[in-house]
C-alpha cells in the first residue's frame, strides 16, 4: 500500500449507503478520510474496516447535521483542518409524501439538512480550499432536481437548490482551482427509501442502481471533468441538449419591455 496521500476527504452521511461507498472508493484512491454521520457505532465499524483494507488514516466525527451545535463543530473542522482537500456533501433526507399528506416539520428537516447544512459546510470549506488549491467539492443531488414531480416536492426543491448552488460555485470558482461536481442519481438501493417512506423493494428493479455502481459511475464522471453527472443517463448528449436549451433562455430572461404576448389592448 502506498503512503502517498491525496489529502483528506470529509464525507457526510458516511455510515451507510452512498456515503460508505464513497469512503471505500476514496480511501482506495489514496485519500485519508473524515467520516461524518449520526451513527457512532456504524462509523467506527466502517473506519476500522477501511483502515485495515487500505492503510489510510480514517477519522470518525459523529454529528447530527440538523443539530446547530453539532453542525457548527463540523464547520469548525472544515475551516481549521488544512489537510482537507475534498468535501463530499452526501448527507440528505427525503420524503415520498404528497403535500396534502405531508408533515411540515418533516419538510423543514429536509430543507435544514439538504440545503442549510450543505450550504454552511461548503462555505466553511471553500475559502481554505481556494487558498490551498487542488481541492474539490462533490454535491450529491438527485434526478428529481430536474424532475421534481417524481417524488415529494420539497425534496425535489432541495435538490434543485443543490444543482443551482453547484452551478454557481463552478461559475465563480472554477478558474480559481476548485473542482465542483453535482451528482444526480436516480433510484439507488440504499436505506434512503425506508427512511423516505417507500421500501426500495416496491420500485421496479429496472430503475434501481446499486450504490456501488452509482458511486463508481459518479467518480468516472469526476475523472472525466464533468460538472454534472447523471450515472444512469445513456447518452451524455441529452444532458448537453438540456444545458443548451437553458442557456438559450439566458439573454432574454431580463428585458426592459414585456414580451409581445403580454401586451393587451
Amino acid at each position: 500500500m502506498s503512503s502517498f496521500s491525496k489529502g483528506t476527504a470529509l464525507i457526510t452521511g458516511a455510515s451507510t449507503g452512498i456515503g460508505a461507498v464513497y469512503a471505500d472508493r476514496l480511501a482506495r484512491r489514496g485519500y485519508d478520510l473524515i467520516l461524518v454521520a449520526r451513527n457512532r457505532e456504524r462509523l467506527g465499524e466502517l473506519a476500522r474496516r477501511l483502515a485495515d483494507a487500505t492503510g489510510r488514516t480514517i477519522q470518525t466525527f459523529p454529528a447530527d447535521l440538523n443539530n446547530p451545535a453539532e453542525l457548527a463543530e463540523v464547520e469548525k473542522l472544515l475551516r481549521t483542518d488544512r489537510s482537507i482537500s475534498m468535501l463530499v456533501n452526501n448527507a440528505g433526507v427525503a420524503s415520498v409524501s404528497p403535500l396534502l399528506e405531508g408533515d411540515v416539520e418533516r419538510m423543514s428537516d429536509i430543507i435544514s439538512l439538504n440545503v442549510t447544512a450543505l450550504t454552511r459546510l461548503t462555505y466553511a470549506a471553500v475559502p481554505g480550499m481556494i487558498e490551498r488549491g487542488g481541492s474539490a467539492v462533490i454535491n450529491i443531488a438527485s434526478v428529481v432536481a430536474v424532475a421534481p414531480e417524481l417524488l415529494n416536492g420539497v425534496y425535489g426543491g432541495s435538490k434543485a437548490y443543490v444543482l443551482a448552488f453547484t452551478r454557481s460555485l463552478h461559475h465563480e470558482l472554477a478558474e480559481r482551482g476548485l473542482r465542483v461536481q453535482a451528482v444526480l442519481p436516480g433510484a439507488t438501493a440504499t436505506e434512503f427509501w425506508d427512511v423516505a417512506g417507500r421500501p426500495v423493494s416496491d420500485l421496479p428493479s429496472a430503475i434501481v442502481m446499486s450504490a456501488e455502481n452509482m458511486v463508481d459511475a459518479a467518480l468516472a464522471g469526476f475523472d472525466q471533468g464533468e460538472v454534472f453527472t447523471v450515472p444512469a443517463l445513456p447518452d451524455a448528449a441529452d444532458w448537453r441538449s438540456y444545458e443548451d436549451s437553458r442557456e438559450k433562455l439566458l439573454p432574454n430572461l431580463s428585458r426592459s419591455e414585456p414580451a409581445a404576448r403580454y401586451l393587451v389592448g
